[in-house]
């Protein structure tokens, strides 16, 4: 299954997700993962009636291949490690201490960035439904989940379009259900199953923010 762009994913994947969610007796919440889960939140709040804001996560990558993640945090909560990529990294929790340091200062800029004076979204109590544009590894859609369950939700869904098997079975113990459309063998990358895999900027994130914090 190939995506044209993110929008056209979420529509798709709103539809999934409503069917999942059913009925509930408060307004649920989608929480996107930015900047790529934005643009495939927006249809799934639409298609709710639902609150839409945003978990801040930061993947913590390999020394010197940045892009590998071993790890991943969010928002103010406890790291989240691959164990078995740091084992066949070669490397412990201790060595990407570093690293660590280094994307918490980032994670907070960003969560200045994107929210200013906002507080993080109130999630006690309700339906949760976390969007991303696709899941390789999991692991940042993982430490986003782990800060969520922290808050005691009602129900927790994980939303997206595409993923790998296995960061399907490594999050559905985290969740009260995976919404997945396409969960291809030969999975490779997010971008490979999109036409439209454009890089988005923090403006985008800002424009959709500011559209519904207006609604």
């Amino acid at each position: 299954m190939i995506f044209r762009d993110r929008t056209r994913a979420g529509r798709a994947l709103a539809e999934r997700v409503a069917e999942a969610v059913g009925e509930c007796g408060h307004r649920p919440i989608v929480l996107a993962l930015p900047r790529g889960g934005l643009p495939v939140a927006a249809p799934v709040a639409d298609r709710l009636g639902a609150d839409l804001d945003i978990v801040v996560a930061r993947k913590l990558g390999a020394p010197g291949r940045p892009e590998w993640g071993l790890g991943a945090i969010a928002e103010d909560g406890p790291p989240v490690y691959d164990q078995d990529n740091l084992r066949y990294a070669g490397l412990t929790e201790r060595d990407l201490s570093g690293t660590l340091d280094a994307e918490r200062l980032e994670l907070r800029r960003r969560v200045r960035r994107y929210r200013g004076d906002r507080p993080a979204p109130a999630i006690t109590g309700r339906v949760v439904v976390l969007v991303d544009d696709g899941l390789a590894t999991g692991v940042t859609a993982h430490a986003a989940l782990r800060w969520i369950n922290g808050r005691n939700p009602e129900r927790v869904l994980l939303a997206v379009p595409v993923c790998s098997p296995e960061a399907r079975d490594l999050l559905a113990p985290e969740t009260d259900g995976v919404v997945c459309l396409s969960a291809p063998p030969d999975f490779c990358a997010v971008g490979r199953w999109y036409e439209d895999f454009g890089q988005l900027t923090d403006e985008d994130v800002d424009e959709v923010l500011r559209r519904y914090a207006h609604a």
